[in-house]
């Protein structure tokens, strides 16, 4: 796993648990699960479901990504 930080400080521990809920909610999901760098709040998971469309702003902070699980093809 290549490991994309742009802050000085990295917090393996935040970026790790981030990885882990994104991981959990992917198999359940419609959409894809992305780990989000913010450098006052570290790192967390958004569902990009919750978005009509990612805005810029939060694209250029994307580190990873876990594809979602489920398909909606039958």
């Amino acid at each position: 796993m290549q490991i994309i930080s742009t802050s000085a400080t990295y917090d393996h521990a935040g970026f790790m648990a981030a990885v882990a809920c994104a991981e959990r909610r992917a198999p359940h999901s419609y959409f894809d699960q992305h780990v989000i760098e913010d450098p006052e709040i570290g790192y967390f998971a958004i569902d990009e479901g919750d978005y009509d469309a990612l805005p810029i702003t939060i694209i250029d902070r994307v580190v990873h990504t876990v594809p979602g699980g489920m398909a909606d093809k039958f």
